[in-house]
């Protein structure tokens, strides 16, 4: 069966997939995709100290070489939490000079 020249499953795929498409989208305050990278946070950093222990105990280049790779995940995916959840944050105002004079005269 057909509709629109498109067949059912790919109507009701294209519909499935809505939400993901909406979430994928560039927006301002984004706090689901900072726990996304959140969880990766956590996740590399828990390699890193692995790895870091591990090379200082055995001393193997590998170890090593895992160990800069994942301090470099953890820089990585901070970069991505603050970029995720700067939008969030207010906005203070600034009380401008002109306010503090009104009382002056």
């Amino acid at each position: 069966m057909t509709t629109n020249g498109r067949s059912v499953w790919e109507t009701h795929a294209a519909g499935a997939f809505g939400p993901v498409s909406t979430m994928l989208d560039n927006g301002r305050c984004e706090p689901l995709k900072a726990a996304v990278h959140g969880v990766l946070f956590a996740t590399v950093c828990l390699c890193a100290a692995y790895n870091t222990a591990a090379w200082l105990k055995r001393r193997q280049r590998h170890l090593a070489i895992n160990a800069i790779i994942y301090i470099g995940a953890i820089w990585w995916e901070h970069g991505h939490i603050v970029h995720h959840l700067e939008p969030c944050t207010p906005r203070q105002e600034i009380p401008s000079a002109v306010d503090g004079l009104s009382d002056a005269a």
